[in-house]
């Protein structure tokens, strides 16, 4: 079977993934402490090609790229002042802890409201847990202390979905909490684009390899089909 085939097959794969991952951020683009993924590609084992007569060798052909793992960047983005006396950014590295029901979850997410109970929560109405490792209470006013909203540092940060990280708590982290802000999504909507449209390129460019190749197959087998004897 032609190589090309297989080859230009694992790069639409591959874009497949990238396209998946970039449809991703994008959807994400205005939502409060999102951090964007990047898609790490290699390419497969390569063959060493010789010449044949003289036994010199020519180079390295590749057998196709491969998605071998996404990294999520957690760098600290801007905060922006939104007036809302509930929304909390942190201004530096740490993460908010909730209490969810599958156990405490991390976020940079600070869209944060109030409870029936008197709590803090997040918008999915998970508790937002204090420096002290319990649930914030919101004061009368309708206000928080924000040095009480703890910001914990993290390693071994893994994503987990609905603005979610786990991790190892260790300690608290150097960012300060900020009332009345948000940090700004990690997606760079127009760089986003231009990638979007560099994979479906790509994608397009395998499809057409493959074409391409099905149709000097197509002729071969033809011609071989017509020799006579």
């Amino acid at each position: 079977m032609e190589r090309g085939l297989y080859i230009a097959a694992a790069g639409m794969v591959a874009e497949m993934v990238r396209q998946d991952q970039i449809a991703n951020d994008l959807a994400n683009s205005a939502t409060p402490g999102y951090k964007a993924d990047r898609s790490q590609q290699r390419s497969f084992s390569d063959l060493l090609l010789q010449n044949t007569q003289t036994g010199e060798t020519v180079g390295k052909l590749g057998q196709g790229p491969l998605i071998t793992k996404q990294v999520t960047d957690l760098t600290p983005e801007a905060l922006r002042d939104t007036g809302e006396p509930l929304d909390l950014g942190i201004a530096g590295p740490g993460y908010f802890a909730v209490q969810t029901a599958k156990g405490v979850r991390y976020t940079r997410d600070g869209s944060f409201k109030a409870a029936a109970n008197g709590t803090l929560t997040d918008q999915l109405g998970n508790s937002v847990l204090g420096t002290d490792h319990k649930p914030v209470k919101v004061n009368a006013d309708g206000t928080v202390d924000a040095a009480k909203v703890g910001a914990f540092a993290l390693t071994g940060v893994t994503k987990q979905g609905d603005s979610y990280f786990t991790g190892t708590a260790a300690g608290t982290a150097k960012g300060e909490v900020q009332s009345g802000s948000l940090e700004a999504s990690g997606v760079d909507a127009g760089r986003t684009m231009v990638d979007m449209m560099a994979s479906l390129r790509a994608f397009e460019a395998g499809q057409k390899a493959i074409q391409t190749i099905d149709g000097t197959l197509q002729q071969a087998a033809g011609t071989v089909g017509n020799l006579p004897g």
